[in-house]
């Protein structure tokens, strides 16, 4: 996929040269743009890096060959929706993608993949994939995940519609699970006076890093960019995590290969070398490790020949990119926090049809949805002390409106002890308040954003705040519910917004940022999206622990994403050994 050309070294995506005799084709990593971090694994799943290669695939162009891209899609709700597209690899029909999918694991569910082989045409302006119109279909293989990972690689013929095979083409994809360990090294390399290998101008470099596997293969783990009409190229800086570089042996062997780039896809080989990830390191505090490049005929015919250039490693750096566990494990508290609403649209709760009608054997909507979040809350908040509010009623002794009062009514302390503990302050309020109105949600936001700030000003990894808002209705303050989360976007904080009864929540998606970046009235977007809002009304039927996946899925990644991006480390766990006390009783 060529970039575009705009006067400054021109670098380029290239295709893969041909397979070495002796070896199977390479599956491969994305490489990872300057001062890029790997997105880290998740938590409480495992994840799976699936690299894809495919042979023979039909020749759709008539003066050159294809130039295919792979997109992968997953079945959703009996839909295949796509996840992640491959770069473009010009003029080659056997193509070696870079691009590697990285995809939860679920082993209780039945993960459907479909993977898309498409030609671009150079037609296509954004030289992806556009559909049946633009770009010429290959042909296509599904699967599920657990297939793939029992087999750890596996290779399919590619289908055309109809159930046609495209003849003797077929699609290769290699599973790797990612390993616990999140170290990530940044690499910086370059080389001087490498070989022309161009005839009229000088040879247009790219370099690819390829680990030894267990089955003495060697696999692709990153291909740069191609440096145009330069010997002494300079590229850019990409981070990669050290289980791909070398399987997290510092002693296995990777192998380095320098090519000329070649627009007709036969590449010209430069030279090569071997290392491994120990003598690398050598390149840190300022030093540099450098390797003769070698060129094999050459080096046997050549009597006199040194090398073909010399390749630098000028700057390892090794990161660590932390996950939800991390964090947990090093004593970050979840603050579980719960807001009720008890304007009048609910019913009076005397009345059986009220949503607030506390049934002698049956629990309402508001009591299922609480309980089924808050118990899966709860193990990650060590003194079990919730804070737990109401808005929209009027309240004693002046029964005066109030949007954050204390559900226990005690207006000194709104700690509940336990999700119990909550549902008897819920049922022993309703009694004693009057339902009225409006829907107004930004106080309760505001309230425990302030004691996000408190947390964000210790620059620790010690509490995240989640919010767990029921509301029957939309929301009549939607200007000031949107200031207060933007505000609270760039705060340790979460907010579930579970939409109770048959309302139309149609304009609560607003504040979920799935379908856009959500911003403040005055054009200030959300720093990261931090709501999840789904209608109770979807998981009827389900069980509780349905509900309480769907709301709690995001919370691990928006954990890491904020801490990550304020480069705020987990804390020491012996620094938490004690219990840490709610922050949210006043």
């Amino acid at each position: 996929m060529s970039r575009s050309e705009s006067g400054a070294p021109t670098t380029t995506t290239t295709t893969p040269p041909p397979t070495p005799p002796g070896e199977s084709p390479a599956a491969p990593l994305p490489a990872a743009g300057p001062g890029a971090v790997a997105v880290p694994p998740s938590p409480c799943l495992s994840k799976v890096e699936l690299r894809v290669s495919c042979r023979a695939l039909l020749d759709r162009d008539a003066l050159s060959k294809s130039d295919p891209c792979v997109m992968l899609l997953m079945q959703s709700r009996g839909q295949w929706v796509e996840v992640e597209r491959t770069e473009v690899i010009k003029k080659n029909l056997h193509p070696v993608f870079s691009k590697v999918f990285t995809i939860d694991y679920y082993f209780e569910e039945v993960q459907k993949l479909r993977f898309e082989v498409f030609d671009i045409n150079s037609s296509s302006s954004s030289s992806v994939p556009c559909g049946p119109r633009e770009d010429d279909f290959l042909g296509a293989a599904e699967c599920t995940l657990g297939q793939i990972v029992s087999h750890k690689k596996i290779t399919k013929p590619l289908v055309l519609k109809h159930g046609k095979h495209a003849g003797k083409s077929t699609i290769t994809i290699i599973a790797e699970e990612l390993s616990g360990n999140n170290n990530y090294v940044e690499l910086f390399f370059s080389a001087r006076k490498l070989d022309d290998k161009d005839l009229f101008s000088k040879s247009d470099p790219f370099l690819e890093i390829h680990k030894l596997d267990d089955d003495d293969t060697f696999q692709l783990v990153h291909r740069s960019e191609v440096i145009k009409n330069n010997l002494n190229p300079v590229w850019a800086p990409f981070t990669i995590s050290i289980n791909s570089l070398c399987s997290c042996n510092y002693d296995r062997l990777i192998k380095f290969v320098v090519w000329d780039w070649d627009s007709s896809g036969k590449h010209d080989l430069i030279g090569e070398f071997s290392s491994t990830f120990n003598e690398m390191l050598g390149a840190r505090d300022g030093k540099q490790v450098q390797w003769n490049c070698i060129n094999p005929k050459y080096k046997l015919k050549r009597r006199n020949y040194k090398n073909s250039g010399v390749v630098i490693l000028t700057q390892c750096r090794i990161q660590r990119v932390y996950s939800f566990l991390d964090y947990i494990m090093g004593g970050c508290q979840i603050q579980f926090t719960v807001a009720v609403d008890f304007t009048a649209s609910n019913g009076d709760p005397k009345n059986s049809c009220s949503l607030h009608y506390i049934h002698p054997y049956q629990p309402n909507e508001y009591l299922k949805a609480l309980v089924s979040v808050g118990e899966i809350c709860q193990d990650y908040d060590s003194d079990k002390l919730f804070p737990a509010y109401g808005f929209g009623a009027r309240i004693p002794p002046n029964y005066h409106v109030s949007h954050d009062f204390a559900l226990n009514l005690n207006l000194d302390n709104p700690v509940c002890e336990g999700i119990q503990g909550v549902v008897e302050a819920y049922q022993n309020c309703l009694p004693q308040i009057q339902l009225y109105g409006p829907t107004n949600i930004a106080p309760i936001i505001n309230k425990v954003a302030k004691f996000a700030i408190e947390e964000e000003n210790t620059k620790q990894a010690s509490q995240y705040f989640i919010l767990l808002i029921l509301t029957d209705g939309v929301v009549t303050d939607m200007a000031d519910t949107r200031e207060a989360i933007v505000r609270a976007s760039h705060l340790p904080m979460s907010i579930i917004i579970v939409g109770i009864g048959n309302a139309d929540f149609t304009d609560m998606q607003i504040l979920d940022g799935d379908d856009g970046v959500l911003r403040s009235p005055r054009g200030e977007p959300a720093a990261r999206d931090i709501v999840q809002f789904v209608p109770f009304r979807d998981f009827k039927s389900a069980s509780p622990a349905a509900l309480a996946k769907c709301v709690l899925a995001e919370v691990p990644r928006q954990v890491v994403d904020y801490y990550g991006s304020r480069r705020v480390e987990p804390c020491s766990p012996c620094l938490h050994s004690q219990r840490v006390p709610s922050t949210l009783a006043l």
